[in-house]
């Protein structure tokens, strides 16, 4: 069949990201025997014109619509983003009477809700590579969708009794690895020291941090490429000219043993690469962190959150202060900057619980800060239930348009404490 994927993101929050999603599903489609174009939206102006042009050109069979952001998860001015990818949709509709298909991290959290809201035919929670490629064939043969895991059509819900967990496929080798400026091309107009691939090696998330939708859209069972064809993949992209990449795993140092071997396999490939990872601060020792160094890692996303051990409990975190002043101490050894994040006014949170995290911060004297205020609520979440509990939604509530959980009586003086902290620290971020 022919397929038409569409990236609909076009939100830059941090730095233009790549779809990584969308290239994974064309990987596999074509691996299957489809005819596959894409499109990018992220940088572009008038997005009527990339998709008239594509669909007039290729004709498609099925429409592939990757969402992955809900909203900027920004308290104070938030910004709903589903109204664009709506105007995609209608866009498509007015151009092609192909089906058209949901799919992505943000659709996944809110399968339903998302699914009306946008006004496409159906769409796929979940992982993407094997259900589409199976409602591909279905829809060649004109068949029957119900086997389809995951699959959801308008006003009927799922197609079968909901999962609990996404559908999930346990071996990742059974996947494709997106080709460099085949299913994976950067943008135009963006500096090469600017450019950061996209790479995933992990998919899943065990950790139940009380506000993560990670598990809504990956599973809880931490799934692996093997580091044999995770370097086979960094390979391709090195020899095509990039250098720079991004880890997107959630978490990169779990299991540690893992991310030793995967290093090992980067240091002995020789790949010559430099790379950014997303650390969790636990199990990441003075060996882990040399290897990391060694593998070509020059930066870390460091979550750690808060400076409260309470609050720490209360987020469902694993670890504590003292160890994430020993992980910041090893990276800063190693040469590894580091980009700390603060997550200010959840369960439990006080005006002293927060100047304690703001202090502790700031004593990592991290090379940059983010800071945000108040917690965005998704669905099937503990804090999700806190916030019910609690009043502050109703179990009713569309969480597909952002709420935010701040304790109570602490929400105008937080953003107040925050902005003056702010003011003289130019390396801190919201």
């Amino acid at each position: 069949m022919r397929v038409l994927l569409i990236s609909a993101n076009t939100e830059q929050i941090n730095m233009p990201v790549l779809p990584l999603g969308m290239a994974c599903v064309a990987a596999a489609a074509q691996n299957a025997g489809h005819e596959v174009q894409t499109v990018n939206l992220m940088m572009q102006k008038d997005v009527r014109t990339p998709i008239a042009r594509a669909i007039q050109a290729f004709s498609p069979e099925v429409i592939g619509i990757s969402v992955r952001n809900i909203d900027d998860q920004f308290m104070e001015t938030p910004t709903f983003l589903l109204n664009s990818v709506r105007d995609v949709v209608s866009i498509c509709r007015s151009l092609s009477n192909a089906p058209i298909v949901l799919g992505g991290a943000g659709y996944s959290i809110f399968p339903k809700t998302a699914l009306e809201y946008l006004g496409a035919d159906m769409g796929i929670q979940g992982e993407g590579e094997a259900a589409f490629i199976l409602l591909l064939e279905q829809l060649r043969r004109n068949a029957d969708l119900s086997g389809i895991p995951g699959l959801y059509l308008p006003g009927a819900g799922t197609l079968e009794k909901p999962p609990k967990k996404p559908i999930a496929t346990r071996n990742l080798d059974e996947f494709p690895i997106p080709l460099p400026n085949i299913h994976l091309s950067p943008h135009t107009g963006i500096e090469e020291n600017q450019l950061w691939i996209p790479f995933q090696t992990r998919r899943g998330c065990p950790m139940d941090c009380s506000y993560c939708s990670t598990a809504t859209i990956e599973g809880r069972i931490l799934r692996k490429f093997s580091p044999q064809k995770a370097v086979e993949g960094l390979r391709r992209y090195a020899e095509a000219g990039f250098r720079q990449f991004f880890f997107v795993d959630n978490t990169f140092n779990l299991p540690p043993s893992y991310a030793k071997a995967l290093c090992d396999a980067i240091i002995a490939a020789g790949l010559n690469i430099r790379w950014r990872c997303i650390l969790y601060p636990w199990k990441a020792d003075d060996a882990l962190i040399g290897k990391m160094a060694r593998a070509g890692c020059s930066e870390v996303s460091f979550g750690f959150e808060s400076g409260s051990e309470k609050i720490l409990k209360n987020l469902n975190k694993r670890f504590t202060p003292h160890e994430v002043v020993r992980i910041s101490e090893t990276l800063q050894k190693h040469g590894i900057r580091q980009m700390g994040f603060l997550l200010l006014g959840g369960p439990g949170e006080t005006p002293e619980t927060v100047a304690q995290s703001l202090h502790f911060a700031d004593a990592l004297q991290l090379e940059a800060m983010k800071v945000t205020t108040g917690i965005r609520i998704y669905p099937y979440t503990a804090l999700a239930r806190i916030a019910i509990s609690e009043g502050l939604i109703a179990s009713e509530t569309e969480l597909i348009f952002p709420h935010f959980y701040v304790a109570k009586n602490l929400r105008d003086r937080l953003i107040e404490t925050v902005s003056n902290w702010m003011k003289d620290r130019p390396n801190w971020l919201k």
